[in-house]
């Protein structure tokens, strides 16, 4: 395995991203090129998660400096996603599992309607936090996302540290999702290991 390939999966496991996106990511080259360089002395370099901030639709005030230390996942959703409401039940399963563990899931309407939200919520007994994503919440993540987010349901895997593990894109069955859960609650040494 080359240093290159090593770097790019380190970086996006499930979604491909190259240096070249990476690069087109900041706003310089020059920042682009420290990256890199300390990418080639340390491979084990991540990359940091999307920063939130952000009010759910129950008050509860959402940031990255609160969920310092909990691993969760991003999950961009609709009410009127057919593939979205077929995960949303392991979702609410998962979350009752792990949340004692120090996970959530943090659920981002797309293009929705708040109503359709809150009766969604409602009818699928959603037990986390749910907000409605707007234009500038969209365009942060979507910069994680080669084209954008234009498609869900998508879910942006984050670890304890704030590093972005993977994005995965789609439909997820609850094994996978339990899997994504299982990697974001692992240590920065466990990963590490598991890249070796």
């Amino acid at each position: 395995m080359n240093f290159f390939y090593k770097v790019n999966e380190n970086i996006r496991m499930n979604d491909g991203m190259s240096m070249n996106k990476l690069s087109k990511s900041f706003s310089g080259l020059g920042i682009s090129m420290m990256l890199l360089a300390v990418m080639m002395i340390n491979p084990q370099t991540s990359v940091s998660g999307p920063l939130i901030n952000a009010k759910a639709l129950d008050g509860t005030e959402i940031s990255s400096r609160t969920l310092a230390g909990k691993a969760y996942i991003v999950n961009f959703f609709a009410s009127w996603c057919p593939p979205c409401r077929q995960e949303i039940p392991d979702m609410v399963e998962l979350q009752e599992k792990y949340g004692k563990d120090g996970f959530t899931f943090i659920g981002i309407g797309f293009r929705d309607e708040e109503q359709s939200i809150n009766d969604f919520i409602w009818e699928y007994g959603i037990n986390y936090p749910v907000m409605i994503g707007d234009q500038a919440m969209i365009s942060t993540f979507g910069d994680y996302i080669p084209g954008g987010l234009r498609a869900i349901p998508v879910s942006f895997v984050i670890g304890r540290d704030g590093s972005l593990i993977t994005v995965a894109k789609g439909f997820q069955s609850r094994e996978a999702l339990e899997q994504l859960i299982l990697r974001a609650l692992e240590t920065d040494e466990q990963r590490a290991g598991a890249v070796r």
